[in-house]
């Protein structure tokens, strides 16, 4: 599993939702509510992304770990 090539597509998908959040943050027809309810599935995106990345991490720690004991 290339791990690189993974965190590079992630970084690529943060580039994008950074771009998102500028664009909503720089909207200045939107009230504080407005704001603030488009930003929360960006965030939520951005956790879920952050939170999925560690987990394959993880594995490939585990995978490896796992080979090197046998």
């Amino acid at each position: 599993m290339e791990i690189e090539f993974i965190e590079e597509k992630f970084n690529e998908i943060m580039g994008e939702l950074e771009k998102e959040v500028m664009e909503v943050l720089g909207d200045q027809s939107l009230d504080k509510k407005q704001t603030n309810l488009r930003m929360k599935p960006l965030t939520s995106t951005k956790t879920i992304l952050m939170n999925a990345l560690d987990s394959i991490k993880m594995a490939k720690k585990l995978g490896d770990e796992a080979i090197e004991e046998n």
